[in-house]
């Protein structure tokens, strides 16, 4: 195996335990590697081998039963170490832990002790309705032959387990389906969680709703919602007859037109399938460039197969996190593929200097570095796109902020520590590459409003959103699953019964979405019923 790279500051060769004094496995680094892995048609826990191939990597595992099966895991073999480089350190997994871990990884989840990330995004399906029927969705909403839609109740429940997470109690949650806003109290939903102190409000919608009633995104700004994402997978009917079974564009645009009425910011979410629609990724780009007052981001999805699939289809449709960096370069022109993107873990130093300094607890983004691959556009006046590793240091800064962290961590002179930050922020900046007209104090304040809701980015004193998040989050299916991904995720799924799952346990690997939908369901003549009597 190949040995770890050269300059890395972790913590992961250490012997941790989670808060519940579990021990944590470090982070194996390097290829070729082995994982451990599901069978995708028994859910048997076997071995994956991961190595490189032509450069990329890829996965191969053995079934006693069912036999042998590949993937391709991500198709850049450089970007995959490089985003090892970028794990600084395991989280600590919570303190009231909702079930025992009495079998091993994935298959009792609740969460268990043996979790190591905290809930950086907590998700609630409000209904398994849905008004599309796409043929790409993982949640098969609308076509199970029952209804799952928890009572209001049911919902503050759910809310309440994320804001009574320890230490660090959900700060930011996602009402998802189905169709959310389909749900009857959808707006009350909103307002519950603004009053229980969700300080970040989401919904995940095809945005339908948005475009066919002219006052819905007021009335969602009026009840609390922040952001908006919004289901997005081209700017061509044609790439929704792909993805989602009939042409949708005019209807995006009407979504997005009326919530550029609001304050509200659009997150847009493509779902791409290799050979469908992956030729749109540059397009999708400028289309958020052109109206980046409120689009602020953009989280690619590459396909998840969760059903039965042949191995040529499979790999013929295959979308990987490398695939969109290098599509978003060479469609655009604007980033290099290998130079300006990072894992989302990249960000942990600054998450955790932040608990130091403030001395509470905080989220931390402890996820594995291969879930996911972004970067930071950065808008000039002369209206160029430039990526942030471009003006800044971004491992020297990461590198400085992970030692400020640890030393933070046992200081009592916080107020240095603020300074010592400042300090290795501008020493790593470069003036020479920063967007046109981009002071580095201009930058701090670009910075302060993508934390601060009340301040906006970009041009001072305006609700402006002069930056752009391009990133991928690529959920697991059976075929490329890695038990070390589900061990670390930060998205987590409620139920009504208040327990919580890994995305990638609650979608695919167990599917505890069948489970906990099955539970709680009602026949369609139930569901009507019970609306009946509301």
């Amino acid at each position: 195996m190949n040995p770890p790279p050269t300059g890395v500051l972790s913590d992961t060769a250490e012997t941790r335990c989670t808060l519940t004094g579990r021990p944590i496995p470090p982070l194996e680094r390097g290829l070729p590697k082995t994982v451990e892995s599901v069978c995708p048609q028994c859910m048997r826990l076997i071995d994956a081998r991961l190595y490189e191939q032509d450069g990329q990597v890829r996965m191969e595992k053995t079934c006693p039963e069912h036999g042998r099966f590949e993937d391709i895991y991500w198709r850049d073999a450089r970007l995959y170490l490089k985003a090892e480089e970028f794990h600084y350190a395991d989280g600590d997994g919570v303190e009231n832990p909702h079930t025992r871990a009495t079998s091993r990884c994935p298959n009792q989840c609740g969460l268990c002790p043996d979790h190591v990330s905290n809930t950086a995004l907590g998700n609630i399906d409000l209904t398994n309705r849905c008004n599309l029927k796409c043929p790409i969705c993982f949640a098969n909403s609308d076509a199970a032959g029952y209804v799952y839609e928890p009572t209001f109740e049911q919902v503050l429940g759910m809310l309440r387990t994320y804001r009574a997470m320890r230490p660090a109690p959900g700060r930011a949650i996602q009402f998802s389906g189905g169709e959310p806003t389909l749900y009857p109290r959808f707006l009350d939903c909103l307002r519950a969680a603004g009053e229980m102190g969700f300080s970040h409000i989401q919904i995940a919608t095809n945005g339908l709703r948005f475009a066919r009633e002219e006052d819905f995104a007021r009335r969602c700004q009026d009840a609390g919602l922040h952001d908006v994402y919004l289901q997005f997978d081209g700017v061509t009917d044609e790439a929704y007859r792909q993805t989602r079974g009939r042409p949708l564009m005019d209807e995006k645009i009407k979504a997005v037109e009326r919530i550029m009425e609001t304050d509200m910011k659009i997150v847009l979410v493509p779902t791409i399938v290799r050979g469908f629609n992956d030729d749109q990724v540059g397009a999708i780009v400028e289309f958020a460039l052109q109206r980046i007052e409120t689009i602020s981001g953009i989280s690619f999805q590459p396909v998840a197969f969760t059903g039965r699939i042949s191995t040529d289809e499979r790999l013929a449709q295959r979308y990987t996190l490398t695939d969109m960096a290098h599509d978003v370069a060479r469609q655009t022109g604007i980033s290099d593929p290998l130079e300006d993107w990072y894992p989302l873990s990249c960000v942990q130093p600054f998450t955790r200097l932040v608990a130091a300094v403030r001395g509470e607890a905080n989220i931390v983004m402890s996820c594995h570095p291969h879930c996911s691959l972004g970067t930071y556009l950065f808008i000039g006046a002369d209206g160029r796109a430039v990526p942030l590793p471009q003006f800044f240091h971004l491992k020297g800064l990461l590198d400085d902020m992970w030692r400020l962290a640890k030393k933070s961590e046992t200081s009592r002179f916080k107020f240095f520590t603020k300074t010592r930050a400042f300090l290795a922020l501008r020493k790593h900046w470069r003036q020479e590459k920063a967007p046109a007209g981009m002071t580095f104090k201009a930058w701090l304040h670009a910075l302060n409003g993508m934390v601060d809701k009340n301040v906006g980015r970009g041009k001072e004193g305006k609700k402006t959103f002069r930056s752009l998040l391009v990133a991928g989050m690529h959920f697991m299916d059976c075929y490329n699953y890695e038990t070390d991904r589900v061990r670390r995720c930060v998205i987590h799924y409620a139920d009504p019964d208040g327990r919580l799952y890994p995305f990638c346990t609650y979608n695919s690997g167990p599917v505890y979405r069948r489970t906990v939908e099955r539970k709680f369901a009602m026949t369609p003549e139930e569901y009507r019923e019970r609306r009946n009597d509301e």
